[in-house]
């Protein structure tokens, strides 16, 4: 798979990508990804985008950065959905790995990721990469079955991320 910037040419696969997941999958994309207008709209917005692509142009994953608005403008969301049939082989943590970076070029200092509780693979994923847990809302969720569910939101604190590697000495090898 190789991760690139979402761009025009990948609408189409995009939309695909997003109707072929299952139905479950899509109650927790806050955006409604099962229609196509909204899934080009989603595209169209000035948020930092990227996919994982494979050699036959599929789409595997897909994540984004948005930033938040005021006085929380330092914090930055990651938004990831990976495809089933690649989950648990590594596209999910790099298409995250890459927000992460990304978000952190562009100076946000917390980086934030809302999920379901019961998202444990990626509550484990999200945590080798210094994701800790912020907060649990009870009830916050309701899925299209109208079962309530809680989320779970884990936040990733940069300047304490950085003052670790400071001082395990690694931020001198990392180009401080």
């Amino acid at each position: 798979m190789t991760i690139s910037p979402v761009t025009d040419e990948h609408t189409a696969a995009l939309v695909d990508f997003f109707l072929a997941l299952p139905e479950e999958d899509r109650t927790f994309i806050q955006e409604d990804v099962g229609d196509p207008d909204a899934v080009r709209s989603l595209l169209a917005t000035r948020v930092q985008q990227w996919v994982a692509v494979d050699d036959a142009g599929r789409i595997g994953g897909y994540v984004a950065v948005k930033s938040r608005p005021g006085w929380s403008d330092h914090v930055g969301d990651i938004r990831l959905v990976v495809d089933p049939a690649h989950r648990r082989t590594g596209v999910g943590r790099e298409l995250a790995r890459h927000a992460l970076a990304a978000a952190i070029t562009d100076g946000r200092r917390k980086i934030v990721v809302e999920l379901t509780a019961d998202q444990e693979h990626a509550v484990a994923m999200f945590a080798t990469l210094g994701f800790t847990g912020e907060a649990l809302l009870r009830d916050h969720i309701r899925d299209r079955n109208g079962h309530l569910r809680d989320m779970l939101m884990l936040a990733h604190f940069v300047d304490d991320s950085w003052g670790s590697m400071e001082t395990l000495g690694l931020a001198e090898e990392l180009g401080d």
